[in-house]
């Protein structure tokens, strides 16, 4: 055997050696996950306290659209407006003028009562015209035959039965990304895989999707742990990201890729990973021992376990 062929062989060797730890690592964050208490302050909770299934399909919109920023604000607000629409959402929702008369003086962030009612009917006209979101989006998917062209789809048409497209506010472009325009639409597949994961405690397991088909949720946190621990090499929250980073999860469970997003996501907040070596910061990080600041034996420069673009 050659010289080369030997450093091939070790490198593999090398290689093989840092995915086994990657995947202990990432299974030891999931089985640490307080899961309950974490989920007390998740958005996905709104969507457990209701029983309905169109309710519910209404409320895991609505309060993934409004994922973003600060937590305890963001909270506050799904439940405002969920309180002033009442328990019975979906009949609310075939009435467009009583939603905009229960979700008057409502506001959060660039979003107005307007860009939500817009986006609260057209959803529910989608779900009665085709029995439910879940369906519909599983419809689009099966005639286009990949989830980025499907919630395309599935979002344009959402946009044009409630108006939103209409509507030449911030908030009405913002409130329902379009995955075409390449964004890494955290929010639509964070309801995606509230929607469509096994049912965990966390995700609800509703929608006729294989959970083999979703593309992790990439905001900053899982963007910061996806590059430090090797996931990516890509430093941006854009959807090639996303992708990125479900391929690289795909290895360690092809059919459940994105089981580890709730996990390492409410790490990524609890430790406020600082993406260099920090005593103080990193001390107690499940991931610690595969993040590039601290594993010695991960590759010099990139050190990372794949090469990126």
């Amino acid at each position: 055997m050659g010289a080369r062929a030997r450093q091939a062989e070790q490198e593999e060797r090398e290689e093989s050696a840092r995915q086994e730890r990657l995947r202990e690592a990432l299974d030891a964050v999931r089985a640490r996950c307080a899961v309950e208490e974490r989920r007390a302050s998740d958005p996905v909770e709104f969507v457990h306290r209701v029983e309905d299934p169109e309710d519910r399909e209404l409320v895991a919109l609505i309060a993934s659209s409004m994922a973003f920023g600060n937590v305890k604000a963001l909270r506050a607000k799904i439940a405002d407006a969920l309180e002033r629409l009442g328990p019975d959402l979906s009949r609310v929702a075939d009435d467009p003028e009583a939603v905009r008369a229960r979700l008057e003086g409502w506001k959060h962030r660039v979003y107005t009562a307007g860009d939500l009612a817009c986006l609260l009917v057209g959803a529910r006209r989608v779900q009665r015209e085709a029995g439910s979101l879940g369906a519909a989006l599983a419809a689009e998917m099966q005639r286009t035959g990949t989830l980025r062209e499907a919630l395309t789809a599935w979002t344009h048409a959402i946009r044009n039965a409630g108006g939103l497209d209409q509507r030449l506010t911030r908030g009405a472009a913002h409130i329902l990304a379009d995955p075409g325009k390449g964004s890494a639409a955290k929010r639509l597949l964070l309801m995606l895989r509230w929607m469509v994961r096994p049912a965990d405690g966390v995700d609800l397991g509703l929608w006729p999707i294989p959970p083999r088909a979703l593309v992790i949720p990439v905001d900053v946190h899982i963007q910061k742990l996806g590059y430090n621990i090797g996931l990516t090499d890509r430093q941006t929250t854009s959807w090639k990201t996303a992708e990125e980073i479900t391929a690289a999860l795909r290895r360690f469970d092809p059919e459940d890729p994105v089981k580890y997003d709730f996990a390492l996501c409410h790490l990524g907040m609890l430790q406020r990973c600082p993406s260099r070596r920090d005593p103080v910061r990193c001390e107690g990080c499940g991931v610690m021992p595969v993040c590039r600041h601290w594993d010695r034996r991960a590759p010099r420069g990139d050190r990372s376990a794949r090469g990126g673009g």
